[in-house]
């Protein structure tokens, strides 16, 4: 009896034991669902915040309210009148509006502890006024932040100085405020990229997404939301407005203090992706896909934006112009820009366009591996059509269109996947010549193109991964001779790998800036490849869509 006492009670004790591990969890896997509950909630909330931020009605309500509280503010340099983020545009950015009796212009430095001091001149509309209203950008969010603004005149001395504490802003998002620096700028480099700001297009997110701005430093110095996908890159009109995507569906103007002057929906026809410029008219030239096409086809066509009336006009129909090609391809069932989208075909996936001074255009096709020129782009004097390709002519077989390509002159492979192409004028050269660079992913390969050996191009690589050892990118420019119908490689040298994405950008004759999107790393080379600078950022998913650079001036900064 006392055995099957003791066997029971173990009995008992074990069946507790489970019960409590059971409860425990169930417990843990309540406290899962609930915080994976609780920031959806705060991300839809996030979401429709944003939203509300680019409406029309929204920035006219916030011009309203921040004129009624400056009218009644004393707002001078004693007692200058600020608020933070009014139009809700840059989450850590300060409005600052004063009045002199002096004509000045205004500069800033912001400390904030533990972080390098960073300093503008700001752009106050006129170089020097009485009526001083700026935006401050580079406060430390959520720390306490000095900001010193010192005033001069025409003959540069110094009138007045003041100082005030803000305390910097909540961030929206959870990016880092300073990122990693594995190789810390030289001075070289320091001195090329002055007091302009790193601007991150498209470190996409499956909850909110953003723009940020960072110094040369590593340091965040501006948190900009927009509504969902990416900004591609940032344009700026002779209005002074600075033109950007804030979603598939939207491009913005925005004005130096943040507000949203023009607001255009695209409508329901046509969704943008990856690039636009403005033309001679100011207004935009946008890759697009058309949404109401039977055949499923993406990323294949050009429209106009009039940034005036907001009219969006069909330029271009690349399925028109490489009808052959396009037949010749498999549909590979996705569309980048729309990832709920099913039964896709993106057979060409057009990545960057570059207006040129003469009405044509050039465009950096992916999925074929080309760089390809179009006259007369917007139609002004007759249908557009092609004047030239540049890449490797056999993946064009069986086509019409092989004897559209520039001959290669030099023993160097040609792109793969190329991404960010650059038009460059020089003066010095003869008429009919100019360069392109770019982001060469050097990755061969092609959905749409399955059967294709991408190898026939020396040097790629067919490695998915950007992690693969064997495999590197390549910062590339091409002199391009029209005349005598040829592209001449001048520069190479080797960078991190990365597939897909990423960009690269001359900043000065010597200095250029790289972004490796797939592994969070952009970084500083001179023309010879050695870093001058470098630095990571956590992926929010799976990667950073572009790094430009941008020095504000006559936006931000004087």
């Amino acid at each position: 009896m006392k055995r099957i006492a003791t066997r029971n009670l173990a009995v008992r004790i074990a069946a507790a034991t489970v019960t409590l591990a059971i409860a425990i969890g169930l417990c843990m896997f309540s406290q899962d669902n609930v915080q994976a509950s609780i920031k959806e909630r705060r991300v839809e909330r996030l979401n429709a915040r944003i939203a509300n931020v680019y409406t029309t009605d929204y920035q006219k309500m916030a011009d309203e309210q921040l004129t009624s509280s400056r009218d009644k503010a004393e707002a001078t340099l004693d007692k200058p009148f600020v608020a933070e983020n009014p139009y809700g545009t840059n989450t850590t950015s300060l409005y600052v509006y004063f009045t002199t009796d002096k004509a000045t212009d205004v500069s800033y430095t912001v400390h904030a502890e533990g972080y390098p001091d960073f300093s503008a001149t700001a752009e106050q509309g006129d170089d020097y006024s009485t009526e001083h209203e700026f935006l401050v950008l580079g406060l430390i969010p959520g720390t306490s932040n000095t900001i010193t603004f010192t005033l001069r005149d025409s003959t540069g001395e110094t009138v007045a100085t003041k100082q005030i504490t803000h305390q910097g802003a909540k961030l929206l998002g959870e990016e880092e405020v300073r990122l990693d620096q594995p190789v810390e700028p030289t001075d070289s480099a320091t001195q090329a990229l002055g007091n302009g700001l790193y601007a991150i297009l498209g470190n996409d997110s499956n909850e909110q997404d953003f723009m940020y701005y960072y110094d040369v430093n590593g340091v965040l110095r501006g948190e900009v939301p927009v509504m969902y996908y990416r900004s591609h890159r940032l344009l700026f009109d002779d209005d002074g407005l600075m033109w950007f995507s804030a979603s598939t569906k939207h491009f913005v103007g925005m004005n130096r203090l943040g507000k949203l002057e023009k607001i255009i929906n695209l409508g329901s026809r046509f969704i943008l992706h990856h690039d636009y410029a403005l033309d001679s008219d100011g207004n935009i030239v946008s890759l697009a896909t058309d949404l109401t096409r039977s055949d499923h086809a993406v990323q294949d066509q050009v429209i106009k934006v009039d940034t005036t009336t907001g009219k969006v006009t069909q330029l271009v129909d690349f399925g028109e112009i490489f009808p052959d090609y396009k037949s010749s391809t498999d549909h590979s069932g996705i569309d980048e820009s729309d990832p709920t989208a099913t039964n896709r075909w993106d057979w060409i996936h057009f990545n960057t366009i570059q207006l040129l001074p003469d009405g044509s255009a050039l465009l950096s096709a992916r999925e074929t591996s080309t760089i390809i020129k179009i006259d007369d782009i917007e139609g002004e004097n007759g249908e557009p059509t092609v004047d030239y390709m540049i890449g490797e002519p056999s993946v064009w077989d069986g086509t019409s269109y092989k004897d559209l390509f520039l001959t290669k002159s030099g023993d160097f492979g040609d792109t793969g996947g190329q991404h960010s192409i650059t038009y460059e004028a020089d003066p010095s050269l003869p008429d009919g010549q100019y360069y392109i660079y770019m982001f060469d992913n050097n990755f061969g390969y092609a959905m749409t193109r399955p059967d294709y050996d991408w190898t026939t191009i020396k040097g790629i690589s067919t490695a998915q991964s950007s992690k693969d050892k064997n495999s590197n990118s390549q910062f590339r420019k091409y002199l391009v001779d029209e005349k005598a119908g040829t592209y001449t490689e001048v520069q190479s040298f080797d960078v991190p790998y990365s597939p897909y994405v990423s960009s690269s950008q001359e900043i000065t004759d010597s200095i250029n800036l790289v972004d490796t999107g797939m592994q969070g790393v952009f970084g500083v080379y001179d023309d010879d490849g050695n870093l001058q600078a470098q630095y990571t950022m956590k992926l929010s998913t799976s990667y950073i869509y572009r790094v430009y650079h941008y020095d504000f001036k006559g936006f931000y900064f004087a």
